[in-house]
C-alpha cells in the first residue's frame, strides 16, 4: 500500500487489530439472520510525512451510508462544547449577518443550530442521510454530498465562499485526504479561516487509545502531519489549540496560503518542536504499542470472565464505535456482556456490530440492576456517571477499560 498522502511505500505496521465490521454498521433483528461484512483492521506508519492510516479495504460509501447511526446531538457535553466554540469564532473573528458560516460532516446540526441562532447564514454539508434530516428539521441547509474539490468549486459558482468552516472530527474520516484539504483551500473566502477538530496521535499513543481505531477512521493525526498535508494542498496552520474531547485532541485554525494574514503563532512552533521530542518523526515511537493494545485487550476479557464466575452481572453503557472496536478484538460477546444501554433511539433495539449484542435503553439498567457498568466511551466517563447517578443506590461499580482497566 502506498501513503494516501504523499504515495510513498507503507512498510512500517503500528497496530494490526485483525478484523472487524464497520463500527457503525448496527444490525436490525433480521440481519442478524445474515452473514456480515468484516474487513481487516490494521494501521501503517509513513516514514516520509509520518502519516499515520488505515489500509484501505472498505470505501467510504460503504462506511456512511443511509443508515449511519451516530448522531451528535446525544451527548450534552458535546452540544456545550460546540456552542462555546461558536461564541468564540464569533468574537474571535468578528461573524455577524454579512458572514457565511460551511461545516463540513454536519450531522445532524449539533453546531450549525448556535450558528442560525445567531443570526449568521450558514450551510452544512453531510453525506449522511439520516443525520441530514435530523438538521434540516432544526431549519438548517444541507448539502448532502462528500466534500472534495469538486463540490467546493459547485459552492463557490453558487456565490458561498465561506468566512469560516468547521470540521470536526472529520478530517480523520476521509480516504482522499488531498482532495478533501484542497476543497477548504477553494471554498474558503480569501481572508477566510478554517478549523479543524482531531483526535491528537500523541495522546492516542501516550494513552493507548487503541478503540478510536476504526474502519472510518482513515489517518491518525499529528499536528506535523497536518501541516504538511495542509501546506500541499493550499492551507496554512496558523494556530492551534488543544483541546480535552475524545481524550485529547487538536483544534487547528488555516488559513489559505495565497492569501491569509495571520502570522503563524508561538502555540504552533512549540507544539511540533513537543511532537519532535517525544519521536513522532521517528519509527521507534511506534513500536509496542501492540503490546499495550494487547494488554487492555486481555485486562478486561480476565475482568469479565473472572465477574461471571463470581455471579456478577454487568452491562455496559454507549454504543459507541470505540467500544465496537474494544469489544471485537477482545471477542467479547452476549455471553459475557449480554446488554449495552445507549440514549440513541437509532441504536435502541438493534445489535452491536460483530459481538451482535442487544442495544437497549437506559430504563433496562434501572429493572437489571447490575453489579458493574462498563463504560465504552470513556472519555464520557463522567457525564454517563452523572446520567447513571440512581446505579449508587444499589452500590454498582463503573468499570472503564482504557488506558488500563479502571473500577470506580
Amino acid at each position: 500500500m502506498k501513503c494516501r498522502h504523499c504515495q510513498s511505500e507503507l512498510t512500517t505496521t503500528f497496530v494490526d487489530l485483525g478484523s472487524a465490521p464497520p463500527s457503525n454498521a448496527y444490525l436490525t433483528a433480521v440481519q442478524l439472520k445474515a452473514p456480515e461484512k468484516w474487513f481487516p483492521l490494521k494501521v501503517m506508519v509513513c516514514e516520509h510525512c509520518w502519516l499515520v492510516q488505515t489500509e484501505d479495504y472498505a470505501g467510504a460509501e460503504e462506511l456512511f451510508d443511509a443508515e449511519y447511526a451516530y448522531f451528535s446531538s446525544f451527548s450534552t457535553s458535546w452540544l456545550k462544547h460546540a456552542e462555546a466554540y461558536i461564541h468564540e469564532m464569533v468574537t474571535k473573528f468578528q461573524l455577524g449577518s454579512s458572514s457565511h458560516v460551511v461545516e463540513v460532516a454536519s450531522n445532524d446540526g449539533y453546531l450549525l443550530q448556535y450558528v442560525k441562532a445567531a443570526g449568521i447564514p450558514c450551510l452544512g454539508i453531510e453525506p449522511t442521510k439520516s443525520t441530514a434530516q435530523a438538521a434540516r428539521k432544526k431549519g438548517i441547509e444541507v448539502v448532502e454530498n462528500f466534500f472534495g474539490v469538486a463540490l467546493a468549486d459547485q459552492l463557490v459558482a453558487a456565490g458561498k465562499q465561506a468566512d469560516l468552516t468547521a470540521a470536526n472530527n472529520v478530517l480523520a474520516h476521509v480516504p482522499d485526504i488531498n482532495d478533501f484539504v484542497s476543497g477548504f483551500a477553494r471554498l474558503l473566502k480569501p481572508q477566510g479561516v478554517a478549523t479543524f477538530e482531531f483526535p491528537h496521535l500523541m495522546q492516542l499513543v501516550q494513552n493507548a487509545q487503541f478503540d478510536t481505531i476504526y474502519h472510518e477512521h482513515f489517518s491518525y493525526l499529528s499536528l506535523t502531519a497536518v501541516c504538511t498535508i495542509f501546506e500541499a494542498n493550499g492551507l496554512q496552520v496558523f494556530d492551534v489549540q488543544e483541546i480535552p474531547t475524545h481524550g485529547g485532541s487538536l483544534r487547528v485554525f488555516a488559513q489559505r496560503k495565497d492569501a491569509g494574514k495571520h502570522a503563524v503563532g508561538p502555540k504552533v512552533t512549540a507544539l511540533l518542536a513537543r511532537e519532535q521530542s517525544v519521536g513522532i518523526t521517528q519509527r521507534a515511537y511506534y513500536e509496542g504499542f501492540q503490546t499495550r493494545t494487547d494488554k487492555i485487550k486481555n485486562d478486561l476479557l480476565d475482568f469479565l470472565i473472572q465477574a461471571r464466575r463470581a455471579g456478577k452481572t454487568i452491562m455496559a453503557y454507549g454504543a459507541a464505535a470505540k467500544g465496537n472496536t474494544l469489544l471485537n478484538y477482545a471477542g467479547v460477546r452476549p455471553d459475557l456482556l449480554p446488554q449495552v444501554v445507549d440514549r440513541n433511539p437509532a441504536k435502541q433495539n438493534k445489535y452491536l456490530p460483530g459481538t451482535r449484542i442487544p442495544i437497549v435503553s437506559e430504563d433496562a439498567i434501572k429493572v437489571a440492576r447490575p453489579d458493574y457498568i462498563l463504560i465504552l466511551p470513556w472519555n464520557l466517563r463522567e457525564e454517563v456517571q452523572a446520567q447513571l447517578s440512581c446505579a449508587r443506590e444499589w452500590g454498582a461499580k463503573f468499570v472503564t477499560a482504557v488506558p488500563k482497566l479502571e473500577i470506580v
